[in-house]
């Protein structure tokens, strides 16, 4: 699901640059975490929990680390990366560092109004990313943000009326939402926005309350196998790779067993510039130190982060994307 601002004659832009990236180990994609401050209060993360304090190390700019890694794709992200004031200018500068880029932004939608979302799409956002888990109440309860739904619901069609054209659910497979998947995906395909699935894991704050279970296994095979059907159909909706969809029950199973290479295709950025090689690991440098990350045997997390970045790249993925 392309932005209007990019063309089809973009894809062999973009899968230049990818192979240009990969052949120098090189990341793809950087998550530059501007803050990990949040104002909502999840179970399964402890950001609500970072000290107000924290704001003093936060880089004013993170455009000199774009340049470094020169990436084709940039995430920003937290936290929750809304709380950051000027984040405009962070966004802009880091336009302005990247020749060829696609450029994200996740937020949980509590304060994405129309206008801030106008405002952040004229400094370089092309797809805004909001996380949706349900469409009913639990999720307000399980953000600890009343009226979040609503508030996120009423958002959408008014920032599309304003000309954000990329706008993406992330939904976060889990032991109490496998209902929820195919209704996201139909009420994104109404208000003209895509969906990006993940699967939870425990790794952030050890909740495992929200992990599949077992006797779940069947029910996931099944609501994976309506996805992948879904996307036969109706192309352009759901935006996970059909790779990375498959290897959902196979990781919930613990058949996963092939390394991780978090760290080679994708980083993180702490908001004080320290790289990480997944969200939730501990930093291991600042990125002016930048060493080539290994695989490493672990398989915790199958979060889209990594599932994604190890898929392979099929015509599939780049039909997509077109779509």
């Amino acid at each position: 699901m392309l932005s209007a601002r990019f063309a089809p004659w973009h894809v062999p832009l973009f899968l230049l640059k990818y192979a240009w990236l990969s052949a120098r180990r090189r990341p793809v994609l950087v998550h530059f975490e501007v803050t990990l401050r949040c104002n909502a209060a999840c179970g399964f993360c402890d950001y609500h929990k970072t000290p107000a304090g924290a704001r003093d190390t936060e880089l004013a700019s993170f455009a000199d680390a774009a340049r470094f890694f020169n990436p084709m794709l940039v995430t920003f992200t937290g936290g929750e990366p809304l709380l950051r004031k000027d984040l405009e200018g962070i966004v802009a500068a880091v336009r302005d560092a990247i020749r060829l880029k696609y450029v994200t932004l996740i937020t949980h939608g509590a304060m994405l109004t129309p206008e801030r979302a106008q405002s952040l799409w004229a400094a370089g956002i092309h797809q805004f990313n909001i996380s949706l888990d349900y469409l009913d109440a639990r999720h307000d309860e399980a953000r600890g943000i009343p009226g979040l739904v609503d508030r996120i619901m009423a958002a959408v069609p008014a920032m599309r009326a304003r000309g954000v054209d990329n706008i993406r659910f992330n939904a976060v497979l889990k032991a109490d939402n496998l209902d929820q998947a195919l209704p996201l995906v139909r009420r994104a395909a109404e208000l003209g926005c895509g969906v990006n699935f993940s699967v939870y894991t425990d790794m952030k704050n050890g909740n495992t309350a929200h992990r599949i279970r077992p006797e779940q296994h069947a029910e996931l095979d099944a609501v994976v196998a309506e996805l992948l059907a879904y996307k036969r159909r109706r192309r352009g909706v759901i935006t996970s790779s059909d790779a990375y969809l498959e290897g959902i029950p196979r990781w919930a199973r613990g058949e996963l067993a092939e390394p991780c290479r978090s760290g080679l295709r994708t980083i993180h950025v702490d908001p004080a510039g320290q790289v990480k090689r997944c969200p939730d690991f501990p930093t291991d440098f600042h990125w002016r130190d930048w060493a080539r990350y290994e695989p490493i045997a672990c398989n915790r997390c199958f979060y889209a982060c990594r599932g994604e970045a190890q898929a392979p790249l099929r015509w599939s993925r780049v039909r997509d994307v077109m779509a």
